[in-house]
């Protein structure tokens, strides 16, 4: 059983990189069926790229390694692989795509690509040891009972991250990165909902609304969610990826004229409780929730300016104190993972070690929320594919 490629992991990296590879080509996972993240994601739709990706949108600590990768394979070059596989899909919202149909498609296509190359996928397997080996090829592969043995001349990490643990999630390839001399960043949660103490906002949980969220520094502009456990919502998840325990975040929930539109109100009348006024611009039930957090006494005609310009203030600046997030459980992203410095950004291979590749998530690269890390995905499985081709 000797191949010239094995791949561990069959998610989006390492399908899209075997499906692509010559030669004889290995990919093994544990899972009873290929791409389940992808099979999930997007609501059963996958979101498998997003229109606008551009390095900024990621996360790494050598924040300019994901550009060779990502200016070489584009998400017009995966929109171009979708279409001529005949799969139909829509923008969404902010230049995200989804299939019209299902994410079964994608996985369709990916297998289909890798039964075309006579790839050997074999599933329900693992590997727990791996090693170098002499006699022209270097990497020897064994499972756990010993039984089987496998050696490849060119081997790829494609096991992801610890995100989703119940799907079988874990810190694979940090061990292997460690055992090969490679450094791994630091891991944390990333894209994954906010908690608070004591049910902080279980009264209004169900509850959205249009919000600015601010972490780290980064602000994002997308749907705030209130939970039984606290909170969620595009714009949570984009900003926990910047976010680290102990510091605030800070929620605008002002929308656009609303300060105006109070006072053409009060302008008008005014003789409604303000809480009554106040629920025109956001969620009543918020607005409940709001009243004790922040005066909101009295009749609209009877607040002065002063007071309106200190609420709205106050409104845009709401600072929140998460005591932690919902962990790897419901993550959607892993931050940190094998560290870019030890990998070449052409190829995705090991500096002291050539032939042995890491892409995907495994990798300290992360993207925000909405295809980015589907795009990530197909674009570092490709640098590797095409450096073992050549």
């Amino acid at each position: 059983m000797d191949f010239d490629t094995a791949i561990i992991g069959a998610g989006a990296a390492g399908m899209m990189c075997a499906a692509h590879l010559g030669g004889r080509t290995l990919i093994v996972d544990h899972a009873k069926a290929p791409g389940e993240k992808i099979r999930i994601s997007g609501g059963g739709r996958c979101n498998f790229t997003n229109m606008y990706c551009t390095p900024e949108a990621f996360i790494c600590t050598n924040p300019h390694f994901a550009k060779s990768a990502l200016a070489r394979y584009t998400q017009w070059d995966f929109i171009a692989l979708v279409g001529a596989h005949g799969i139909a899909w829509h923008e969404k919202t902010l230049g995200q795509l989804f299939c019209d149909g299902s994410a079964r498609d994608i996985v369709a296509m990916l297998r289909g690509m890798m039964t075309e190359r006579g790839v050997d996928l074999r599933l329900q397997s693992s590997i727990d040891g791996i090693n170098k080996c002499g006699s022209g090829y270097r990497f020897d592969l064994h499972t756990p009972d010993r039984t089987h043995a496998v050696t490849a001349r060119n081997l790829v990490i494609a096991t992801g991250g610890k995100s989703i643990p119940k799907m079988g999630a874990t810190g694979f390839a940090y061990d292997i990165a460690r055992q090969f001399g490679l450094p791994v960043v630091p891991t944390r949660p990333g894209l994954v909902p906010f908690t608070f103490a004591e049910g902080r906002f279980s009264a209004i949980s169900g509850t959205a609304t249009p919000a600015r969220v601010s972490a780290g520094g980064t602000t994002f502009d997308e749907a705030l969610l209130f939970t039984h456990r606290g909170l969620s919502g595009p714009a949570i998840l984009q900003a926990s990826s910047y976010w680290h325990e102990g510091e605030p975040i800070r929620v605008d929930l002002v929308p656009d004229q609303m300060l105006h539109a109070l006072r053409t109100q009060r302008s008008a009348g005014g003789r409604r409780n303000f809480t009554t006024e106040l629920a025109r611009h956001l969620p009543a039930r918020l607005v409940d929730n709001l009243a004790g957090v922040f005066d909101l006494s009295g009749n609209l005609a009877d607040w002065s300016d002063r007071r309106l310009d200190a609420l709205v203030a106050d409104l845009q600046c709401w600072e929140l104190h998460p005591s932690g997030t919902e962990g790897y459980r419901t993550a959607e992203v892993t931050l940190g993972g094998v560290d870019t410095d030890a990998l070449s950004s052409k190829t995705m291979a090991s500096k002291e070690h050539s032939d042995l590749y890491f892409i995907g998530e495994a990798v300290d690269v992360t993207g925000w929320l909405g295809g980015y890390n589907f795009q990530w995905a197909w674009s570092s499985a490709m640098a590797a594919a095409e450096a073992i081709n050549n």
